[in-house]
């Protein structure tokens, strides 16, 4: 083990996830680790919405990406976009993944809530 780890609470009882840096709650970390990760700062670009079917048997969702938001705000986007829709969907590695082709619809409504959306891919 190394000496720089020896010793850091990464789970505890009381606040569940800690970050190993700092030693404080996951959701209350502001280390560079935990800050590049939950916080994507992408001031000036255009949101992304795309339909990829690949590695799902066929089945076909709608990808929106490049939403400058934390994870919480992705959270509360992704279910109002859900609602809009009237489907299910989640957020994936930064991005929101609704079940459907609904390009049209987030397109629409995304313009509505400010961003700068665009329909990329065929």
């Amino acid at each position: 083990m190394n000496e720089r780890h020896k010793g850091r609470i990464v789970y505890s009882t009381e606040l569940g996830r800690c970050c190993p840096e700092c030693g404080k709650a996951k959701v209350a970390c502001c280390c560079k680790e935990n800050a590049k990760l939950e916080t994507r700062k992408l001031d000036g670009t255009t949101v992304r919405i795309r339909r990829e079917t690949k590695g799902r048997n066929g089945k076909g969702v709608t990808v929106v990406s490049g939403i400058p938001l934390d994870s919480l705000g992705l959270k509360e986007l992704e279910k109002r976009l859900k609602q809009k829709c009237g489907t299910g969907g989640t957020v994936k590695e930064g991005h929101i993944e609704i079940q459907g082709d609904h390009r049209e619809t987030l397109l629409v409504e995304l313009q509505r809530l400010g961003y700068k959306p665009k329909i990329s891919g065929g």
